[in-house]
C-alpha cells in the first residue's frame, strides 16, 4: 500500500503534523510502535510556550482544548538548597505565557482531533529502504510492509528513519535522570508535598539534585539528577536505597522523593546529537523533533517538536515538495539555536555554580 504522507511516531510532534495535514485535507497515516494509546505513561508536565508549543496548537486549531487541560497553579517555581532552605520562589501569576499541562493530556487532545484509523498502533519500524523517486519501503516488526510517497521520521532520539539522511547517532551527555512518583501526597507524603509546593521545585548542587513537580491528581513527579558515567548505573543498579545513598546529608524531605517512591525508578540517560545536526535535502524523507535535533533538556524539546510538526504540515499543504527543503532550513537554524541555549541552561542549573545560577535566573 502507499500513502501520501507517512509519519513514523505518534509523539507530540508527529501528531501535530498529522493534525495540521488533516485540517488542510492532506491524507496522512501515523505508524506507532506502542500497542495502544494507553500502553504507557506519557511523562510528566510540560510548560508550553507562547512562541512555539502554543503557536503549534493554534496552527492545529486546538487552543481551546489546550486551555481546558492546563494545570492551574502549576507554573509556580521554587529553589531550595540541599538542606531544604528556600532560596527563591516565584508564584504562578495565572498568565498563559508558559502554562503547564500533562504530556499525556496534550497527546490525548491531539489524538482525539484526528480521524479514526489515522494512527496504526503496534507498528514498530524495523527498516526503511529507498526505492527511488522519493519513495521508501517500510518494514515493520510484525512482517508487514508499506511504501511511502513522503516519509517523516518523528520517532524520537533513536529514530530509525534518521539513518536515511544522516550517519550521526546520539551520544551520552554524562547526565541521567531517574523518574520517580509519589501518589496521594497530601495524605501519604505531607513533608514532601510541603517541600515541593504547588508547582516545580529545584534542589540542586553541581552534578546532582532533584527536579520535582506537583502534578494534577495529588501526584509528585520527580527527576533525580545524577551526573555519572552510564556504566555506573549498570554497575550499581536503580534500587531506591542505592540512589538515595548518593544524597547522604541532604534534607530528609528531599531524599524521600526517591527513598519513598511509590513506583519503581526508571532511568532516563540523556543523549544528544551534535548542535548543528543537519543533512542534505533528500527527496521523499525528512525529520522533526528529537529525530532531527535531540539535545539536553533545556525546556524546549516538546515545544519545538510541535512547532516543527505544525510548520512542516503547513509546508506540505502549501504545494511543491521543495517546500520541505524550505522547512528544513528553518528547522535546522531553530534546532541549533535551541541546542546551544539548552546546553547553556543545563550548565547554569547543574554546573559548578549550582544552585546560585538558577536562583539568579529566576530572580532576573
Amino acid at each position: 500500500m502507499t500513502t501520501p504522507v507517512t509519519i513514523v511516531g505518534a509523539g507530540l510532534g508527529g501528531l501535530t503534523l498529522a493534525r495540521v495535514l488533516h485540517l488542510h485535507g492532506v491524507p496522512a497515516t501515523v505508524y506507532e510502535s506502542e500497542p495502544s494509546p494507553g500502553a504507557r505513561t506519557q511523562g510528566g508536565q510540560l510548560d508550553l510556550h507562547e512562541h512555539n508549543g502554543q503557536l503549534a496548537l493554534e496552527i492545529a486549531g486546538l487552543t481551546r482544548e489546550f486551555r481546558s487541560i492546563v494545570h492551574r497553579g502549576g507554573s509556580a517555581q521554587r529553589v531550595l538548597d540541599r538542606h531544604g532552605t528556600l532560596l527563591a520562589e516565584i508564584p504562578d501569576d495565572g498568565s498563559m505565557t508558559r502554562p503547564e499541562a500533562l504530556r499525556g493530556d496534550i497527546r490525548r487532545i491531539l489524538l482525539e482531533s484526528l480521524p479514526a484509523g489515522t494512527v496504526r498502533w503496534g507498528k514498530k519500524l524495523r527498516a526503511a529502504a529507498p526505492l527511488g523517486g522519493g519513495r521508501h519501503e517500510l518494514t515493520f516488526a510484525d512482517g508487514s510492509t508499506m511504501v511511502s510517497e513522503l516519509l517523516v521520521g518523528a520517532d524520537g532520539t533513536w529514530s530509525r528513519v534518521r539513518a536515511l539522511l544522516s550517519d550521526d547517532t546520539p551520544t551520552y551527555t554524562g547526565l541521567s535522570y531517574i523518574d520517580t512518583y509519589l501518589h496521594d501526597v497530601d495524605e501519604r507524603h505531607p513533608a514532601a508535598a510541603e517541600t515541593v509546593g504547588s508547582g516545580a521545585m529545584y534542589a540542586l548542587t553541581p552534578g546532582q539534585g532533584f527536579l520535582a513537580h506537583r502534578e494534577a491528581g495529588n501526584v509528585i513527579h520527580t527527576y533525580v539528577v545524577l551526573s555519572r558515567p552510564v556504566e555506573w548505573f549498570a554497575r550499581t543498579g536503580l534500587a531506591r536505597e542505592r540512589i538515595a545513598a548518593e544524597f547522604d546529608g541532604w534534607a530528609p524531605e528531599l531524599v524521600s522523593l526517591i527513598a519513598d517512591s511509590d513506583t519503581a525508578p526508571v532511568l532516563r540517560s540523556i543523549h544528544a546529537l551534535p548542535d548543528g545536526h543537519r543533512w542534505n535535502p533528500t527527496p521523499g524523507v525528512t525529520l522533526l523533533g528529537d529525530a532531527a535535533h535531540v539535545t539536553v533538556p533545556g525546556g524546549e524539546g516538546a515545544n519545538i517538536a510541535m512547532l516543527d510538526g505544525a510548520e512542516l504540515g503547513q509546508a506540505i499543504a502549501a504545494g511543491p515538495r521543495t517546500a520541505v527543503t524550505a522547512y528544513e532550513k528553518i528547522m535546522f537554524r531553530r534546532g541549533e539555536a535551541e541546542a546551544v541555549a539548552a546546553r547553556e541552561t543545563v550548565e547554569l542549573i547543574f554546573g559548578a555554580g549550582a544552585p546560585d545560577g538558577l536562583v539568579s535566573l529566576l530572580n532576573a
